[in-house]
C-alpha cells in the first residue's frame, strides 16, 4: 500500500496526531461550526470561514469534515472523537463555557479554536479583538462630535449562549462608553431585514436624540438602514453608523458602511495553520493570534448634527446584492 504523503508544494508530509500513534491517520480536520442563521442555516460570513478552512486545509494535504454540533454532548460529536474518526479539530462558535472544549481537553484530542474562552489557554487559538474593535468604534464617533451613542448586538438568544464575540464586544462597547462618561445603550437584534427596522424603532422611542450607531451585526444592515430612512435619519448627514463587519456586507449597503474588517479568509488560515502544526509537533507552545483590524473610513459616518435637522429622505437607499 502506498503511503498518503502531506501539502506536495511544501515537501512536508502529515504525521499522525498526539494520542493517536496506536491508529493511522485519516489525513481529516473536522471543523465544529454550529449555523447561526435564524432557519439553522449558514450566512454568508459563516460561509468565508467555511470556505477558507476547506481551502487551507487541502493545501496541507488533509480532507475537512463539517460538523454543525454546538454541545459536547452531541453523540455524532462524541463518537467523532471516541472513534477517532479525524486527526484534530477546529472548533468555531465557541462560548464563555463550552463543553466541547472541555471534553476535548479531557480526552487529550488535537485541537484548536477560531475564538477563544478562558479554557483555550493552553491551546493554539486565532481570534478577533472584537471588545477592542467595538471601543475603537465608539471613539471614531465621539471624535466626530457624538455622544449620543447606541450600540446594536447579534441576537438576545446568542448573547444569552455566551458566544464569545457578541459578549466581548458588548464589553467594549460599554467599556469605552463608561471611560468617556457616556450613557451606553445596547440592544440585540436578528438577523434580518425586519429585526433591523424593529431595533431602530426601539433605538429612537428610548431615545429620539440618538445621532449614531456602533453595529455588531452585520445581517442586520440593511434593515437599520431602512429603519433610519423611515424615522427621518439620513446617513451619514444626520446620522452615522459604524461597525465591524466582512468587506461584503460593509459595501453593499449605500452609502458604504464605517467599518473594522471581519478577516474571514485570513482567520480560517491561521486556524489551519495552527492546527497543522499541533498535529506535526505537538510539544511545541501553542500559539494565540488577536487581529486588530483597523477601521475602514468609508461614507456612513459624518459630524454630529441636531436631530432637528433630520428631513425625511424621498425614498429608500438601493442594496445591490
Amino acid at each position: 500500500m502506498t503511503e498518503r504523503t502531506g501539502n506536495l508544494e511544501t515537501g512536508r508530509g502529515a504525521q499522525a496526531p498526539s494520542g493517536a500513534a496506536a491508529r493511522d491517520p485519516t489525513y481529516t480536520i473536522a471543523l465544529l461550526f454550529p449555523p447561526s442563521g435564524a432557519d439553522r442555516d449558514y450566512p454568508a460570513v459563516q460561509l468565508a470561514f467555511i470556505g477558507g478552512v476547506a481551502e487551507t486545509a487541502t493545501t496541507h494535504g488533509y480532507d475537512l469534515l463539517l460538523t454543525p454540533c454546538k454541545s459536547g454532548k452531541d453523540l455524532a460529536f462524541r463518537r467523532m472523537v471516541g472513534e477517532r474518526r479525524v486527526d484534530g479539530v477546529i472548533v468555531m462558535e465557541v462560548r464563555r463555557e463550552d463543553d466541547r472544549i472541555q471534553h476535548l481537553a479531557e480526552t487529550a484530542f488535537p485541537f484548536v479554536a477560531i475564538g477563544r474562552n478562558s479554557e483555550t489557554t493552553e491551546v493554539g487559538w486565532v481570534d478577533l479583538d472584537f471588545a477592542g474593535l467595538a471601543g475603537g468604534c465608539v471613539r471614531h464617533l465621539t471624535e466626530l462630535g457624538h455622544r449620543r451613542i447606541a450600540f446594536v448586538n447579534k441576537s438576545e438568544q446568542i448573547f444569552n449562549s455566551q458566544y464569545g464575540y457578541a459578549r466581548l464586544g458588548s464589553e467594549g462597547y460599554t467599556e469605552a462608553m463608561t471611560e468617556l462618561e457616556l450613557t451606553p445603550r445596547a440592544y440585540f437584534s436578528g438577523d434580518d431585514i425586519a429585526a433591523g427596522e424593529v431595533v431602530v424603532q426601539q433605538i429612537l422611542h428610548d431615545d429620539p436624540a440618538t445621532t449614531s450607531l456602533v453595529v455588531m451585526n452585520e445581517a442586520a444592515l440593511e434593515g437599520i438602514y431602512r429603519g433610519l430612512t423611515r424615522h427621518g435619519r439620513s446617513v451619514p448627514r444626520d446620522f452615522s453608523v459604524v461597525g465591524v463587519a466582512a468587506s461584503r456586507w460593509a459595501e453593499q449597503v449605500s452609502p458604504p458602511l464605517t467599518a473594522a474588517e471581519i478577516p474571514a479568509k485570513e482567520m480560517a488560515r491561521i486556524g489551519v495553520d495552527l492546527m497543522v502544526e499541533r498535529l506535526t509537533s505537538p510539544a511545541s507552545p501553542p500559539r494565540h493570534v488577536l487581529l486588530k483590524p483597523l477601521i475602514t473610513l468609508r461614507a456612513s459616518t459624518g459630524p454630529c448634527r441636531p436631530v432637528s435637522d433630520a428631513e425625511a429622505e424621498p425614498e429608500f437607499p438601493d442594496f445591490d446584492f
